[in-house]
């Protein structure tokens, strides 16, 4: 294999090719190898949070499915998420179906959760004709690039998660389909064991709340990362439009909005605070043109990821593991 960093500017992520042609149209060597270098793999990941694995030609379902399956065997179920997706095979899934013209800011998987992948395994079926990155960046280096007094109030207050989850009709997703049922007892079930404040409403729809650290210990490396989405939640993340009608909409009532964050004691983050993360954030971010075939393995702990908007037709994969 010949290995080496895609970004000299940054330490992410890790390029894995095969030397020759011939080996790139045989995925069982891509298979093999991963397998028989597991330590070499997981050592790098903790090291560089991301590796690319490209020129394997991993462009089908079933190739990617084999692929998750053979390095891992534990793969999870989107249960209790906030993005549309499909489920196209057992563990796996559409990354996003948002729709095409908006991005999606840079998050850990699951964050606002007690319960979140380890790892994240993306796959390009269809690389769009423009745009459609999946951007990235280290968590380690955005919590360091942070003022010390903005980490501060956050590790003091953490963050709380309002969501309010429609019951088949309003903007974004529905109960349903963030928690893959209809079944009220079995959502009632995991949110009592995930520690998810409940409340269902007169409309049908399903309110939910939670107050998560800012920051977390990652349990191989023993590092400290910046693992919230705070930002993602807030309603100003949103194209500048639909966050002044929504705003405008909802004003004294924020925690009527789909999502929305504050800090643990119910008070605003200052908008101010919300700007410094989206630049650390973006002083931190690499971005990479996908190909068709590419697998992007990520520790969902060490780098965020987004997406960017894109035109023409694109088709990315997921599946996540414990």
């Amino acid at each position: 294999m010949k290995i080496e960093i895609l970004d000299s500017n940054h330490n992410l992520p890790l390029l894995v090719e095969p030397n020759t042609e011939r080996e790139s149209s045989n995925l069982d060597n891509l298979f093999s190898w991963y397998r028989d270098n597991s330590e070499l793999v997981e050592n790098k990941l903790h090291k560089h949070g991301a590796i690319l694995f490209r020129g394997f030609s991993v462009n089908t379902i079933l190739a990617f499915e084999t692929f998750v399956k053979s390095v891992s065997g534990n793969l999870m179920d989107y249960v209790d998420g906030n993005s549309p997706r499909t489920k196209l095979a057992t563990g796996i899934y559409t990354s996003t179906e948002y729709p095409d013209e908006y991005s999606i800011s840079l998050h850990n998987e699951l964050s606002y959760s007690s319960q979140w992948p380890d790892l994240l395994y993306f796959c390009c079926v269809t690389a769009p004709k423009e745009g459609g990155e999946t951007p990235i960046a280290d968590s380690r280096q955005i919590l360091k690039s942070l003022n010390p007094k903005l980490v501060e109030k956050f590790t003091l207050k953490q963050v709380k998660y309002i969501r309010n989850l429609h019951s088949g009709n309003g903007m974004g997703v529905s109960w349903q389909d963030s928690f893959k049922t209809s079944d009220k007892s079995l959502v009632e079930a995991h949110n009592r064991k995930a520690g998810i404040n409940f409340e269902w409403k007169k409309d049908g729809g399903l309110r939910l709340s939670q107050i998560r650290p800012a920051i977390a210990i990652h349990p191989h490396t023993g590092e400290q990362v910046w693992f919230n989405q705070a930002e993602q939640f807030h309603p100003s993340s949103l194209p500048k439009n639909i966050y002044e009608a929504m705003m405008f909409y909802f004003e004294g009532n924020e925690e009527e909005l789909p999502q929305y964050a504050c800090f643990g004691d119910n008070t605003p983050i200052e908008a101010s605070m919300l700007d410094e993360i989206r630049e650390a954030t973006c002083q931190q971010t690499v971005v990479f043109t996908w190909q068709e075939g590419d697998v992007l393995v990520i520790d969902n702990m060490l780098v965020c990821h987004g997406r960017r908007s894109f035109v023409g037709s694109r088709k990315i994969l997921v599946s996540m593991s414990h």
